[in-house]
């Protein structure tokens, strides 16, 4: 097991030093703001949405370690999904990082499930998704883990 926790803190700190799709789109027609006042974690996602999939999607932003993770390996798992199935992802990671029962099959995302056990940190792990969250629906207004 001690392997297993290895191996998710290294793709954690990947993720976190070299971050995917760190960038702005240069025609999003949805974007969202987030803020975790917590810790001071804030993020902007850029999403291109066409006939209901996640054609394009990057953030900028700054944040802790496993912040910055979450939001790069959000936006690598949810190009090209479906708005129902990016909605459905939020879904299970939520649950999974809160204790809800058997999440299903998250792929490399299962690599924040230890998170769960700081409580704290369970608001950066989410912040991008609530965030993407609220840009998938068209909502104005940042979003806080507060």
């Amino acid at each position: 097991m001690s392997d297993l926790r290895q191996l998710y803190q290294e793709l954690i700190l990947d993720h976190s030093k070299k971050p995917r799709n760190f960038r702005k789109l240069e025609s999003p027609n949805r974007s969202a703001e987030g803020y975790n006042p917590l810790c001071g974690d804030k993020v902007t996602i850029y999403l291109q949405l066409e006939d209901g999939i996640v054609k394009d999607i990057s953030f900028q932003g700054s944040g802790c370690a496993i912040s910055t993770a979450s939001a790069s390996m959000m936006t690598a798992a949810l190009k090209g999904k479906t708005t129902a199935e990016a909605e459905s992802l939020f879904e299970r990671f939520h649950g999974m990082l809160t204790g809800q029962p058997d999440p299903g099959d998250l792929g490399k995302l299962a690599v924040f499930s230890g998170v769960s056990e700081f409580p704290v940190r369970v608001k950066c792990a989410t912040l991008a998704w609530h965030t993407v969250h609220a840009a998938l629906e068209g909502k104005a207004e940042p979003v806080s883990t507060e």
